[in-house]
């Protein structure tokens, strides 16, 4: 017997029980052990661990939740964002409490979360406690046995499990006294992750000896020793346990409902083995009953029902093995009722209802199912179709604003049993704000790849449905196109390219409302160029400093480095400078001074390399030039020097003057020679001829080169200077009025 108790609150805790009635009254309850919570959502996850890590994945596993909300947990969506960021996207959606997360960027540091999912909704996250950078880890090896010495009976089997770590995932070798251990069907040795399992079956005594276990990975290696003691004891004979199944069991038991059933089996085996019922479903009813001697074991079970059908399992034990067998049992009933009566649909004139099969058919083929209805001011239901052979139905007719009740109910050749709906339904036109159903936000693919995004959509009325890009209304073409149903909405892009890439908004508009959701899809290819100009910062004799910007496409992933060639402007080959930068600036070393060069640069990704931008040519020299020319004058002359003497130029040319060299050009010769190389401002120029006309001229010298030279304003002929005395009148009246003064103020001295 069932009975669906309905309305409750979600989240209530409630205990039940049954009471039987008959003409004489009513009988003692019947109920239940434990509290029943009515569904909510989950509790979050447990514990959430990091178990191992790489360059481009992370496995993950956590802890069920304390309380799965009284709903079986369906799944659970694990969650990740970048360092400091709350942009959230789904990465995986499993059934398990373990999955490896992958598609990671190399040195990128990542949060991680975990929400469970039941038929009521998410949980809250469980969040993972750090951090987490993609990278390879390396731990050293160790291996640790749990005891040092282990003693087996001979005939008996051992199993040792030793716990190992390392990553590296380690190289495992066994050895027995020394030399390799040979594994065969009866010893052989299996390794997984944290553990090295040694198994030996039916052991002997010269399975005794030294056992050695080395692991070894890229930092190194560790050595165990384990003692294994073979020990001689009488045994009795033993024999695996067996069961005799008759053709008729083989086949199977059918009974009609409230007969009675019997299930049989004799069997052997010494030891005595261990005797365990269970049936395939579930556990055994609590009204079967199990009787057992030295030979056999029976199942019986009075007044069967549909609920009693199914395969019932026997599993006998003893030290020498095991066996196992079943028996189906048909119970011949009427049906279970449908499963998931729901509403699909409702307006003010129908109703649309759908369920699923019942799991139990009663051991007879499901012929058909009836409809009924009934109004809330009415106890009793009608008929609305006996003859449904779908699982799903629409019922048209009703008044707008009349609450009714439905129930559906499966039928085989042994009659029916009824399943009503959960809640009355009301005959109105239904109202729901549109909005979509996201899995993923964040949609990536390589170049040259299809994309296809599908998106549900709810409303009702049915709501319309825009696309835009980038805030532009979508444009379809013949490699472009959206389409949309009742219930979703789809975009479809062939071949797609980085021009693809960017922010779509979709919204769904209604008279109720209007929602809007944004995708980013990233278009994984090679990057563009990186941005130019590529700017010279430095030049000097022997190298340059060069740098650009980023590019502003990447490809939709990391920059990993950019490729520096350069090339002789004379020449049209390029030579790779530098093919690992990290950083957009580089210098260039050993450059011939004096030549032109001209550089370009790309940026490369995981998915290839970009085209590059070319630097304008520059010459490897210097960053300064040839200092301004000196002033000279003439300081003196005689018959054998002149003396000349310059200012420093008006400019150095960036660089300190090292040296002046000095030039003359007897009269009537073309060609100037250097007389004299000084540091200071003044050079005397010695030997020369009496009577003979020189020209002279300075240049600055710095480690740029030379300036222009300077000559000297006239021709000099070298001689001695003569000058004829000249008095000074002014001069002389001055000493004398001095000598006046001098006088007058002795006596005062005095």
């Amino acid at each position: 017997m069932s009975w669906k108790v309905e309305p409750l609150p979600e989240g209530g805790i409630f205990f039940f029980r049954v009471l039987a009635e008959n003409e004489y009254g009513v009988g003692l309850p019947a109920k239940t052990l434990e509290p029943i919570k009515i569904s909510e959502k989950p509790q979050p996850p447990g514990k959430v661990s990091v178990i191992d890590v790489t360059h481009s994945t992370v496995t993950l596993t956590w802890e069920k939740p304390e309380h799965d909300g009284g709903s079986r947990i369906s799944h659970y969506d694990i969650e990740l964002a970048p360092k400091d960021s709350e942009a959230w996207s789904v990465c995986a959606s499993v059934k398990a409490l373990e999955t490896v997360v992958t598609n990671l960027l190399k040195g990128e540091e990542y949060q991680f979360r975990v929400v469970a999912v039941n038929d009521k909704g998410k949980s809250d996250p469980r969040q993972l406690a750090q951090t987490v950078v993609a990278k390879d880890l390396v731990i050293e090896p160790t291996v640790r046995p749990k005891v040092s010495t282990y003693s087996v009976q001979v005939g008996y089997d051992l199993k040792i499990e030793v716990p190992i770590a390392g990553h590296p995932k380690p190289t495992i070798t066994w050895t027995k006294d020394g030399a390799a251990l040979k594994q065969t069907t009866r010893v052989n040795v299996t390794d997984l992750a944290h553990h090295t399992t040694l198994t030996i079956k039916d052991a002997t005594r010269e399975d005794g000896g030294m056992y050695s276990i080395n692991i070894v990975n890229a930092l190194g290696s560790k050595d165990a020793t384990i003692e294994i003691q073979g020990v001689v004891k009488p045994m009795d004979k033993i024999d695996p346990p067996e069961m005799i199944l008759d053709s008729e069991l083989r086949k199977g038991i059918v009974v009609r409902a409230g007969g009675s059933m019997r299930i049989c089996i004799p069997f052997k085996g010494r030891p005595a083995p261990e005797i365990n019922w269970a049936k395939e479903d579930g556990e055994l009813p609590s009204k079967a009953q199990i009787e057992t001697g030295e030979d056999y074991t029976q199942l019986s079970i009075d007044i069967c029902d549909r609920f009693d059908a199914g395969k019932y399992i026997l599993n006998l034990e003893n030290s020498a093995g095991t066996k196992s067998a079943f028996v189906s049992v048909k119970v011949l009933d009427t049906p279970g009722a449908p499963l998931n009566l729901t509403v699909k649909d409702i307006t003010r004139q129908s109703v649309t209802l759908t369920w699923e099969p019942p799991l139990i058919d009663g051991g007879a083929r499901i012929k058909n199912y009836l409809v009924e209805k009934r109004e809330s001011t009415r106890k009793v239901y009608s008929n609305v179709d006996n003859k449904c052979t779908k699982t799903s139905y629409r019922i048209t007719g009703l008044t707008e604003g009349t609450i009714y009740y439905f129930r559906v109910l499966a039928e085989n050749e042994f009659g029916s049993d009824p399943r009503p709906l959960a809640a009355p339904v009301t005959a109105k036109d239904v109202t729901v704000e549109p909005g979509f159903k996201m899995r993923f936000n964040t949609f990536s693919l390589q170049n040259g790849e299809d994309l296809k995004i599908e998106i549900p959509v709810i409303g009702r009325p049915v709501p319309k449905v825009e696309w835009k890009k980038d805030g532009q209304a979508l444009k379809e073409t013949t490699r472009l196109n959206v389409s949309s149903t009742l219930s979703s909405t789809k975009l479809c892009i062939k071949d797609a390219n980085k021009e693809d890439s960017g922010k779509y908004t979709v919204t769904a508009t209604s008279s109720i409302g209007t929602a809007t959701e944004e995708i980013t899809v990233i278009i994984l290819d090679k990057p563009g160029p990186p941005t130019g100009p590529v700017k010279i910062e430095e030049v000097s004799s022997n190298y340059v400093t060069l740098s650009w910007e980023a590019p502003e496409y990447t490809g939709g992933c990391q920059i990993n480095n950019y490729i520096v060639e350069k090339r002789d402007t004379t020449t049209t080959a390029w030579q790779i400078v530098s093919a690992t930068i990290a950083r957009t600036t580089i210098k260039i070393t050993k450059l011939k001074t004096g030549t032109e060069y001209q550089f370009r640069v790309s940026a490369e990704n995981r998915y290839g390399k970009s085209s590059a931008i070319v630097s304008p040519a520059v010459i490897a020299q210097y960053p300064f030039s040839e200092p301004a020319a000196p002033g000279i004058v003439l300081v003196d002359v005689t018959r054998h020097t002149v003396t000349l003497s310059w200012e420093k130029p008006d400019h150095d040319g960036g660089s300190k003057i090292t040296n002046y060299i000095v030039e003359m050009q007897p009269k009537g010769d073309d060609k100037w020679t250097v007389c004299s190389e000084v540091k200071a401002l003044e050079a005397t120029i010695e030997g020369l001829t009496t009577g003979e006309e020189y020209s002279f001229r300075v240049i600055a010298v710095n480690d740029k080169g030379r300036s222009d030279a300077k000559p000297l304003a006239a021709s000099v002929v070298v001689k001695d200077i003569t000058m004829e005395p000249i008095i000074n009148l002014f001069s002389q009246l001055l000493l004398l009025l001095v000598e006046v003064l001098l006088l007058d103020l002795l006596p005062c001295v005095s």
